[in-house]
């Protein structure tokens, strides 16, 4: 357990570095080519997304899960056999794909609508082909618990992303200019990836062996996954293009319906998944335990994990909560200069704790099988994100999103916790906590509230963020110190222990 939690931390580590950069570098872009070029970038991102998800995004779960059977059950061989059945279908459907798209690109500009988006989105193409075998390596990196590479590799993209993104978008002549220069750093980002975890993934002696027998059982088990997460990129790409329209169509100017998107889904909606990027880490590297000890009928340890980390998600969405709720518009101020993005985030902020159980428990249930169940759970909650976009926006504008994220994360977190805890044979205790948590939420942003209105006057936007953050966390923490959600005895005993060896040492 403990070389599992140090595993989690190193990856933690990476991942909010990567994150942190990226967010710096989001902030950079909205200042630079502003809310209509971030609009741009993001609709060509999300049906890219969508492509990508179409060609093979349930392929790298699948080969690490399939991975860790194989492997429990001592077959080497299909463990090779898996990983070029992987990389065989990955190709197979990325390869026809972008050359689809290369060639006869100028006649589907229909798929969006701004037309300025097909001449950007035709420069990711190559990039499908790079990045869907990144992603299956990235799946051979899991199956063998491998996450340093992973993580180094993923920093690294991100990085040379940056890096080539702030040196071309500043010799952009205009808007367009930048989201499609933003969109060349992409492609290089994505060529460098590949070329890198190529060379890793041969160094570590993986071999590739004739994929056939390996075939199918993948492919069984990857359709749903890739349905799911189709579905879910699909769902995006409708809601870039659908909620610009129904805007418009509500009485907004196109500049002004592309900007309110901008705000909301390029910025706002990165800053709530803040808690799920960082629980990231913690689901990357407990999808191959949570696998091991299912198909090893180790249902003791499969309770601690699904308990645990269940736990700590709920924590850690819940100290954001009070944070963003009370300071959301400070936050959108200094982050993006955007009171939009700020406003929208105090009122989706609730949001956060549903995107991060939503994400853990379907990594969960993949990982033991059940990846037709939380695909048809997707597709209901995904009916009712579509019909709140297409009717609501008369009522209540850009607003009409959070309702359907609620349906999105609401339903399927709900529904997954049913069936995760249907298939676990000892029962694990998350529910209590979990109420509790959610509850204390409610006193902290009451105090949040009430000192916000008596220190808004006396500080600027950043002391406010500063101090009222800190004071908003200290005061939850509180709460569930006075509850007992928080078990003190449980670090002081640990610290006593280490303590005690070192002296022994």
């Amino acid at each position: 357990m403990r070389k599992f939690f140090k595993t989690v931390a190193v990856v933690t580590v990476f991942a909010v570095c990567e994150k942190i950069l990226g967010f710096l570098y989001r902030i950079y872009m909205s200042r630079t080519v502003g809310a209509e070029g971030i609009g741009l970038y993001q609709v060509v991102l999300s049906v890219f997304g969508l492509i990508y998800t179409l060609c093979c995004s349930g392929i790298p779960v699948t080969v690490s899960r399939l991975m860790t059977k194989y492997k429990a059950e001592n077959s080497k061989l299909k463990v090779q056999k898996v990983i070029s059945a992987g990389l065989s279908v990955t190709l197979a459907t990325s390869i026809p794909v972008a050359l689809i798209f290369m060639f006869f690109g100028n006649h589907l500009s229909f798929i969006f609508a701004d037309s300025r988006c097909m001449e950007i989105f035709l420069i990711l193409m190559p990039g499908l082909i790079f990045t869907s075998v990144y992603s299956v390596l990235r799946g051979v990196f899991w199956g063998n618990k491998d996450f340093l590479p992973y993580s180094v590799i993923e920093l690294l993209e991100e990085l040379v992303m940056i890096v080539a993104g702030i040196i071309l978008i500043n010799h952009a002549t205009d808007i367009f200019d930048g989201a499609r220069r933003a969109c060349v750093a992409v492609l290089i980002s994505y060529t460098f990836s590949f070329l890198v975890a190529t060379a890793v993934f041969f160094i570590r002696k993986n071999k590739l062996k004739n994929p056939l027998g390996e075939l199918k059982p993948l492919l069984v088990s990857a359709t749903p996954i890739t349905v799911m997460r189709s579905a879910n990129s699909f769902a995006i790409s409708l809601v870039s293009i659908i909620l610009p329209l129904r805007l418009v169509a509500s009485g907004m100017s196109s500049e002004l319906a592309m900007r309110a998107f901008g705000a909301a889904v390029g910025q706002a909606i990165p800053l709530l998944f803040i808690p799920t990027t960082l629980i990231g880490s913690l689901t990357l590297v407990l999808v191959p335990e949570i696998s091991e000890n299912y198909y090893r009928k180790n249902f003791k340890a499969l309770k601690s994990d699904v308990e645990k980390s269940l736990k700590i998600a709920v924590f850690i969405s819940c100290t954001f909560i009070p944070v963003f709720s009370v300071l959301g518009e400070e936050i959108g101020v200094l982050v993006f200069n955007s009171p939009e993005c700020g406003k929208y985030l105090s009122v989706s902020s609730f949001l956060m704790v549903f995107m991060s159980l939503s994400n853990l428990t379907t990594s969960m249930l993949n990982s033991i099988g059940k990846e037709k169940q939380t695909l048809i759970y997707y597709i209901i909650s995904g009916i009712f994100m579509l019909l709140s976009i297409w009717f609501l926006p008369k009522y209540i504008g850009v607003y009409s999103l959070l309702v359907g994220f609620t349906f999105v994360y609401g339903l399927t977190s709900v529904l997954n916790l049913l069936l995760l805890n249907k298939h676990c044979e000892e029962k694990p205790n998350y529910l209590p906590f979990t109420v509790s948590a959610i509850i204390l939420t409610i006193p902290t942003v009451i105090f949040g509230l009430m000192a916000e209105r008596l220190l808004s006057n006396l500080l600027s936007a950043f002391l406010s963020f500063i101090i009222l953050g800190g004071v908003l966390v200290i005061f939850n923490t509180t709460l569930y110190l006075i509850f007992g959600l928080i078990d003190v005895k449980l670090f002081t005993t640990k610290l006593k222990r280490r303590t005690l060896k070192k002296r022994r040492a």
